[in-house]
């Protein structure tokens, strides 16, 4: 990434420092990423939401001249949605990747397809920013690649797949039918398109139908033929006929269901909606009954579950965080700590000494997912940043954790606490942004080490102001001082937010990397493994294998 050509004597320390080249968001120094390394960091962390310092547009312009100039490499796009879906569980961000790469070279864009909109959310998300323009482009859905990249969605989808992918609008299913076209290839998907595109039924005669201008039957099929679960649920809904269907919760919302009928949709669920709705179930008295009580922390706990759900450990910090009003039995709460050991099981555990620098300066208060309008999550970059210490200190509990400002804050871990509970106290709110301080307090400490971590969201600014490091950045001119005393020790940049320059130069022991999902803990334990090289990340992302194949996975 480096280039050395730039590279000029600092009066700080004896070795180099190369110039900065750019400025951040808050205003200080920076180093610009190439552009693989800015599209592989940005690709791992942004939703198109406004940040502390950037407005969701700002983002979304990062984001597409992070893509477009990489216009004649379009393999690199294919990999970064790919690694952006499967490896850090985004949505926004690989279906606008799949939106630029079929501009790009539309026989890549229908092979990686069904790797990246792999369910209906994905989809729409997909068909939502295609026709918005927001590439700078007109792009036609019509086209060939596209309108048979979605008849092949749907031609690997049963007929229970795509009903259950149904909930949702903007898109709407028949939207995206009507969009598309698909065939039907047996009798059940022929009625259940007819059933998703809003024909009528009569129950009395058993069939789906649609009227011509004269009122007369002009489309019908056998309502026997529909799939069995949407016949339950036709069934259900007028009448109240037989259990309460097996479908999203959400298709239920309207029927004003019983404490009863909630029992057994708590029976029924899966394991993200249980994490989603705990005080739902609360409310409604879900938790007076013993039986769907344990059988709710069993499926909490079951670590296949666990893996399957994708979710984020600042997800898990999130349900347990809502459930401290009272109404969550103990043993629930109890279960979702568990859960986050189980989610974070694969931390590494690292042999010497390790620094962990958690940032909590007043930017890190900005949600992890951005500001959304009537949607903002109440997890913030700092409870990641605290979340992320916390859990690397129980695997490595002789780490030292040192949160940071303007300057390091003192605050008392334990390594045999639960992550929870460490992430609490680490999670402070300060001030300004000085991200050569922790480094700072070390070096003048004369410290030795093998590994500093550093988790922020990197707005330094304050080096900058006071000038203390003329046209570089602090962070870097420390580095090289504590590596001066510790040749052999690296340093691991993880980025929360998303951005094209940092504040050092990734080289052999430096790595930058970007997101919050597990995926990080593997490529810090690889790379303090010593399988790393210059520009890791970018390595990271060009591991991905295109041909992977199909992923009719429907979790939404």
């Amino acid at each position: 990434m480096a280039n050395k050509k730039l590279f000029r004597s600092n009066s700080k320390t004896s070795k180099k420092v190369q110039e900065a080249t750019v400025f951040n968001n808050a205003g200080g120094w920076a180093y610009e990423m190439s552009p693989r390394h800015a599209l592989a960091q940005i690709a791992s962390t942004n939703t198109f939401n406004g940040t502390f310092y950037a407005s969701g547009e700002a983002n979304l312009e990062l984001a597409k001249n992070a893509a477009l100039q990489l216009k004649n490499d379009a393999l690199f796009v294919a990999k970064a949605a790919i690694y952006s879906r499967t490896k850090n569980y985004m949505k926004d961000m690989p279906a606008f990747l799949m939106v630029v790469l079929a501009g790009m070279d539309t026989e890549l864009f229908r092979k990686v397809f069904p790797q990246v909109i792999d369910n209906g959310k994905m989809l729409r998300n997909f068909i939502q920013i295609a026709r918005s323009g927001v590439t700078g482009r007109t792009f036609n859905m019509s086209s060939g690649a596209c309108r048979h990249a979605i008849r092949d969605w749907f031609v690997t989808r049963s007929a229970d797949q795509i009903f259950r992918a149904s909930v949702g609008n903007d898109p709407s299913m028949r939207d995206i039918l009507r969009m598309g076209h698909p065939r039907p290839e047996n009798d059940s998907k022929a009625a259940l398109y007819a059933y998703l595109d809003g024909y009528d039924i009569d129950m009395k005669k058993g069939i789906l139908y649609t009227l011509d201008k004269n009122g007369e039957v002009r489309h019908s099929h056998k309502f026997s033929k529909l799939p069995a679960i949407v016949r339950n649920y036709e069934l259900y809904k007028r009448n109240r006929e037989g259990n309460v269907p097996k479908v999203d919760f959400r298709m239920l919302d309207s029927l004003n269901l019983s404490d009863d009928e909630w029992v057994e949709i708590a029976r029924n669920a899966g394991w993200t909606m249980t994490r989603m709705n705990l005080n739902t179930f609360a409310r409604h008295k879900v938790f007076a009954n013993k039986e769907v009580t344990k059988l709710i922390v069993d499926r909490l706990v079951n670590p296949e579950e666990i893996k399957q759900s994708k979710v984020f450990p600042y997800q898990l910090m999130a349900a347990y965080n809502s459930t401290e009003n009272g109404n969550i039995p103990f043993e629930v709460r109890d279960a979702l700590q568990e859960a986050m050991e189980i989610a974070v099981d694969n931390v590494p555990k690292i042999n010497g000494k390790v620094y962990i620098c958690v940032d909590t300066s007043g930017s890190m208060d900005s949600p992890i997912t951005g500001y959304r309008t009537g949607s903002t999550t109440a997890v913030n970059c700092v409870d990641v940043a605290a979340l992320f210490a916390a859990s690397v200190l129980r695997k490595n509990p002789s780490a030292e954790v040192l949160p940071f400002d303007t300057q390091v804050r003192h605050v008392s871990v334990n390594g045999r606490d639960s992550i929870m509970t460490n992430a609490k106290k680490l999670a402070l709110r300060g001030g300004g942004t000085d991200c050569s301080c922790a480094l700072k307090h070390l070096n003048h400490k004369g410290a030795k080490g093998d590994l500093v971590v550093f988790v922020s969201d990197n707005e330094s600014w304050v080096d900058t102001v006071n000038m203390s490091y003329a046209r570089s950045t602090g962070l870097m001119n420390e580095w090289v001082s504590f590596q001066k005393r510790n040749p052999k020790a690296k340093l691991v940049c993880i980025d929360l937010t998303p951005r094209n320059n940092a504040q050092v130069n990734e080289n052999k022991d430096i790595l930058l990397i970007g997101g919050w999902s597990d995926s990080v803990y593997n490529v810090v334990a690889q790379f303090v493994e010593g399988n790393n090289s210059q520009d890791s990340w970018v390595a990271e992302i060009e591991k991905v294998d295109i041909n992977k194949g199909l992923n009719t996975d429907n979790d939404e």
